[in-house]
């Protein structure tokens, strides 16, 4: 604790040190909607701006992130100056990185070496630094802990086939008085949130990141063509028809309201879930996402977080850059973690006692966020998103029932090949 309290004041007087020369101007900052994302960002903002005299204005950005990205990139590639700052996803700094500031040098080099290593390099690109670590991410198991003493179970499933058949009897039994209960939710829609879910079912079964860490196609084997087939035979069975056409707040509100045995989502939906209006609330538990099996399965969870990185093209750069600072800083980051379930991106918060009494499972999960698999982003580069629109696709495909595993990673790798050309 005595080491988080020395961070927090020492990162508090730094960015204290920054306001008093950036006084009086309107920073705008581009926050996410998920969740209670907006509210926390705005009530962050809020805060720098009475300490500082300065005022926020916070830009409400679209839900699914692959919208969000092209929105970005219209106001960046006109060098519009409407947003300051703006919210990143881990996978978007190779992509982006020519229209922001390299904060090496203007953020002190303590409060850089205070993050995660790995985050700071995934938000690095070349040697410019292009945001700050604001919170990261990996996907969890949430499972309704009444639901598995009801029907006999005593922890939670370890596999995909303990998930379905968990899932299976489960639902057979909650249907006699609910048509509405399902097993298990997860993000289906055809967008970046599936490249997450479907990164982890294809590397929890030994089938590769679809691209290696050297720029090499991998997807086109058994293990990821099996993984897929695994998925879409829960479409319609122990899934709803319609997870096809859910994100994550679709998949959180049918199970928030007591409607699902099993959930794939990220930490913010604990917090929500433990809420006044939750229909759940107390009956949560959480767990690393199940493994498939045979050589090379083990538990994934894909890696997610977001960043704040300050706009080429702002006029209010050096205020920008205190607002960066304070809102990754420590002291907000514990609010974070407290009122939304929110994972730092400082070692030192995951040994505070009052966000381990929020969030339980912060400390035996610890291994889940700082080891999660990443996206194929770093080899992939500026063309990442085409990649990951190519495979959500592709997945897509298989869980709609238009195509199989194996036509669908045969034809992606094929897919991709085009994508890449001369190189990445």
């Amino acid at each position: 604790m005595k080491k988080a309290l020395t961070l927090i004041t020492l990162t508090a007087a730094m960015a204290a040190a920054a306001n008093a020369n950036a006084a009086g101007v309107t920073v705008t900052i581009a926050c996410g909607t998920v969740g209670i994302e907006l509210k926390m960002c705005q009530d962050g903002g809020a805060r720098w701006a009475k300490a500082t005299g300065n005022t926020v204005k916070v830009f409400q950005s679209p839900n699914l992130t692959n919208d969000r990205l092209g929105l970005y990139q219209q106001q960046l590639a006109a060098k519009s100056s409407d947003i300051d700052v703006y919210q990143l996803d881990v996978v978007w700094p190779g992509q982006l990185a020519q229209h922001f500031i390299d904060l090496n040098g203007k953020v002190p080099a303590a409060t850089i070496k205070s993050y995660f290593p790995g985050m700071i390099a995934a938000d690095t690109v070349g040697s410019k630094l292009v945001a700050l670590p604001w919170f990261t991410d990996a996907g969890l198991l949430y499972y309704r802990t009444d639901m598995l003493k009801k029907y006999g179970y005593t922890k939670a499933p370890t596999t995909w086939a303990e998930l379905a058949t968990m899932a299976a009897k489960i639902q057979a039994g909650e249907q006699k008085t609910n048509k509405q209960f399902v097993g298990y939710v997860f993000q289906g829609k055809d967008y970046e949130g599936l490249t997450c879910d479907a990164v982890e079912w294809v590397v929890s079964n030994g089938g590769g990141t679809i691209v290696d860490a050297s720029g090499k196609i991998t997807i086109n084997n058994p293990n990821a063509a099996k993984a897929l087939d695994t998925a879409a035979s829960w479409v319609k069975t122990i899934s709803p028809s319609g997870v096809t056409t859910y994100g994550e707040e679709e998949a959180r509100g049918i199970f928030q309201a007591g409607n699902s045995a099993f959930m794939r989502n990220w930490p913010y939906a604990w917090a929500l879930g433990q809420g006044a209006d939750s229909k759940v609330k107390g009956k949560i538990g959480v767990a690393p996402l199940p493994k498939g099996t045979g050589a090379g399965a083990r538990n994934a969870a894909a890696l997610g977080g977001w960043q704040l990185g300050v706009s080429q093209y702002s006029k209010n750069q050096e205020a920008a850059i205190s607002l960066v600072t304070y809102l990754a800083g420590p002291a907000e980051q514990k609010i974070r973690a407290i009122e939304g379930t929110y994972n730092p991106t400082l070692p030192a918060l995951y040994k505070d006692a009052d966000i381990l009494k929020a969030n339980p499972f912060f400390g035996s999960l610890y291994s889940v966020f700082t080891g999660a698999a990443a996206r194929p982003s770093g080899p992939t580069g500026v063309k990442y998103n085409q990649v990951s629109q190519a495979f959500s696709g592709a997945v897509h495909d298989v869980l709609t029932g238009k195509t199989n595993g194996t036509k669908a990673v045969a034809g992606l790798a094929t897919t991709l090949a085009r994508i890449k050309g001369t190189g990445w």
